[in-house]
């Protein structure tokens, strides 16, 4: 189990975050109007990082699994 953690929006990310996904983060802060007051947390679920802004903003290294399924594929 890998255990998560939070920082402030503008701040230097945790070296636990990967390296892979800091310019992402640094994109997101850029596109931000005003994050103060924000923070991100990071999160590892099923072994994939994902960081959540505060507002909702998901950095990710994939696709974001929104938990809905595609339509048509009710198995009812």
């Amino acid at each position: 189990m890998r255990l998560g953690t939070r920082w402030a929006f503008g701040d230097e990310p945790p070296p636990s975050v990967p390296s892979d996904l800091r310019p992402r983060i640094a994109a997101a802060e850029a596109s931000t109007a005003d994050g103060s007051g924000r923070h991100w947390t990071l999160t590892w679920p099923e072994g994939r990082p994902i960081a959540e802004l505060d507002d909702g903003t998901v950095v990710t290294t994939g696709p974001v699994d929104t938990g809905a399924s595609p339509a048509g594929d009710d198995d009812w």
